[in-house]
């Protein structure tokens, strides 16, 4: 199972800090061994630079992709989606959802994915509705648009970019690396920071034998 991350030229730090943490470091994995990678995928293997300054270098380009059952591509935000040089990315995105494969985007990347038709059949939701079907006139998914911080469509999955902790449990729901448990105890102390949360967090990974009464 792979996890892969797009980075472009502007990407929005923020909307996937707490997931590329978690998904590098493993710490709060059902099995640390899994097997497992976590790799950035460009549009070539050039470096981009995100909004924030950083520098990421592409492990592999767009065209040595193959998604395999259980990956999940990874779409950021950024203030590049409506360029046509990223369209090859946006429909890579909507041929790998036609096939079966699971696509994660947050902020600027739902719109992309609006732009080349890949949420006119799938419950999805964005940054603003007005503004997507403004931004892009060919868009004929309104009756599945949802008004929510994150939406999963069969194997899509939309964020608003003002979700980086919903877009982040819901793509380790989709990974499958977590315990249920753990994603709800994690979601719930960096939501709420009250202190039984971590204690439930801490719970979550004890071995499955001695689980149990961690709950609520």
């Amino acid at each position: 199972m792979n996890a892969y991350l797009v980075v472009v030229d502007t990407l929005a730090d923020w909307e996937i800090g707490y997931l590329t943490a978690e998904l590098h470091s493993r710490r709060f994995f059902a099995n640390p061994l899994a097997d497992f990678s976590f790799r950035k995928v460009g549009l070539t293997t050039a470096e981009v630079t995100s909004m924030g300054g950083v520098t990421h270098v592409p492990d592999l380009a767009l065209a040595d992709l193959a998604l395999a059952s259980g990956d999940v591509l990874i779409l950021p935000g950024s203030e590049r989606w409506d360029q046509s040089e990223l369209r090859p990315i946006l429909e890579f995105a909507r041929d790998a959802l036609d096939a079966g494969h699971n696509v994660a985007a947050i902020c600027g990347a739902a719109d992309g994915l609006a732009s080349v038709g890949a949420l006119d059949a799938r419950r999805h939701t964005s940054n603003d509705l007005g503004f997507l079907k403004q931004s892009c006139p060919a868009y004929r998914g309104e009756k599945l648009y949802r008004n929510e911080p994150a939406v999963r469509g069969d194997n899509l999955l939309t964020a608003t970019g003002l979700a980086p902790l919903e877009f982040t449990a819901e793509v380790l729901k989709m990974l499958k690396v977590w315990r249920p448990e753990t994603i709800r105890a994690w979601y719930q102390l960096h939501k709420t920071r009250k202190e039984r949360w971590y204690h439930a967090l801490v719970a979550s990974m004890a071995p499955a034998q001695q689980q149990g009464g961690a709950g609520d």
